[in-house]
């Protein structure tokens, strides 16, 4: 049986990547980056409190991964930067953003920012890959596994000197099941906050941006969702004063529902919508959420 190193970089990512490991077929092995709840997998526990640099545990990490046939993790920023890095160490293959499997060692992932889906066929021992968790749907593994503490090492490389704490209490992009967007229109970090995240504080959702808005200051780059940011799916998505790029439209494709706010009735972002609302947001969206808190009153 095929033997699957799952590495993972926050404590929801083993079950959300539970519909992905079952279609791979194999036996799997967490090796968990960060803190990591009780798992229905062996797990290999490296105990940071924060997650080193990649140029720094690579090696470490390629050390562990040598003796698997496939090496997976959650599509992410910081899982492709390690990854890459694995699959130069180890000289495997690497496929990112894999949507479907359609054999041992062939795969689908979206190119041309989502505009079409390619088929690779990988040669090799061993295969690399991030996956879209959205596109393997499937309950959490039952049972209850192990759980080893081992020691990763750590070499000398790139240092973090600043990091920037999520605020409040509002769920991860990548498993939120409402996400609320907003733009450059926005124009100031006041207002992107006060607008865009008060109706995902009502909705109980979370907070994204383009990267037209990250660009010029107005939200952090955690909160960018797009081909070069986070790719989300979740039930709902609303996006404000959002006229819908390429690159964005790649990584909000796999949500259930989108609703599009916006001012100007062209705005490609029309196009994908379920459900579009031609209106200036600094009126619309305070309205919505005023709404939305009244019925929460009074209910």
């Amino acid at each position: 049986m095929p033997k699957i190193l799952l590495i993972t970089f926050g404590p929801s990512e083993a079950a959300v990547a539970s519909g992905f490991v079952a279609k791979l077929g194999g036996d799997v092995t967490v090796l968990a980056l960060a803190a990591t709840g009780p798992s229905a997998y062996n797990v290999l526990d490296a105990g940071f409190s924060e997650i080193p640099p990649s140029d720094t545990i690579s090696t470490g990490v390629a050390d562990i991964a040598r003796d698997y046939d496939y090496v997976a993790a959650v599509s992410s920023l910081a899982a492709k930067d390690l990854l890459a890095r694995l699959a130069g160490h180890l000289d495997w293959p690497l496929v990112n953003d894999v949507t479907a499997i359609s054999g041992t060692k062939e795969f689908q992932h979206p190119v041309a920012a989502g505009a079409a889906v390619e088929t690779v066929r990988v040669a090799g021992d061993g295969v690399i890959l991030t996956f879209r968790p959205a596109a393997f749907p499937g309950s959490p593994a039952g049972g209850v596994g192990t759980t080893e503490a081992i020691s990763l090492a750590v070499s000398s490389g790139s240092r973090r000197t600043e990091a920037a704490a999520k605020s409040g209490t509002r769920p991860d992009l990548a498993q939120a099941k409402v996400i609320v967007s907003g733009g450059r229109p926005l124009q100031t970090a006041d207002k992107f906050e006060q607008i865009i995240g008060g109706l995902a504080d009502a909705l109980g959702g979370a907070v994204g941006a383009t990267r037209a808005a990250v660009d010029s200051g107005i939200a952090s780059n955690e909160l960018q969702v797009g081909q070069t940011g986070k790719i989300v799916a979740p039930d709902l998505y609303i996006a404000a004063g959002i006229s819908g790029s390429t690159q964005h439209l790649a990584g909000i494709k796999d949500s259930k529902v989108i609703v599009a706010i916006n001012k100007d009735p062209g705005a490609p972002i029309f196009e994908v919508a379920d459900f579009g609302l031609v209106a200036d947001l600094f009126e619309a969206v305070p309205e919505l959420t005023a709404q939305i808190r009244q019925r929460a009153v009074a209910q």
